[in-house]
């Protein structure tokens, strides 16, 4: 048996507006975030999960109680997008210029620190939820590492193959753990 995910990502914040990397910060939902959870709402609206859980960071916590207020909605710290320590609330230039593969943002987490934080969320996923179909909504870079874990990319193929390159969003990516 195995858990299937469909991964979805927070609504726009204020901060994204702002060109500002928001990291640990809690960041707000902008108004097009808003309307963003509220439409992402209508396009699951058909799919069954069995549970969904979401970061803690008030982002992702405000999108999945508009996205899918009627299911059982688990926070959980470990889908938390990359500790940019002292640069979280920085500029976006600044943070995304950072070499975050081979090293840590001061007082903060690379990118391999956030693989870490998955592949704990993922085996407990086999643990606790075989045979289920779970959504998980956060950040950019915990879908980046389950490219990494559950797909084999390296984080040099998942940051340049990321669909915020190439403007490719969609109604949720999905993963299955085996």
């Amino acid at each position: 048996m195995s858990v299937k995910i469909t991964y979805f990502v927070h609504g726009t914040t204020t901060d994204n507006e702002q060109h500002i990397a928001t990291g640990w910060n809690q960041g707000k939902l902008s108004e097009l975030g808003i309307e963003q959870a509220k439409k992402l709402a209508d396009l699951v609206n058909e799919k069954k999960f069995d549970v969904v859980f979401c970061s803690d960071l008030k982002r992702a916590v405000d999108t999945a109680n508009l996205a899918f207020g009627n299911s059982k909605i688990i926070p959980d710290e470990r889908l938390r997008e990359c500790n940019y320590g002292k640069l979280n609330g920085a500029s976006g230039d600044e943070v995304y210029a950072f070499p975050c593969i081979e090293k840590a943002f001061p007082s903060g987490e690379s990118y391999p620190d956030v693989e870490k934080r998955i592949v704990d969320f993922v085996e407990m996923l086999k643990k606790d939820y075989e045979g289920k179909h779970v959504a998980v909504l956060a950040h950019k870079a915990p879908q980046l590492a389950f490219d990494v874990v559950l797909k084999g990319k390296t984080w040099q193929q998942a940051v340049d193959e990321d669909w915020r390159h190439t403007k490719s969003w969609q109604p949720g990516w999905a993963y299955e753990v085996n």
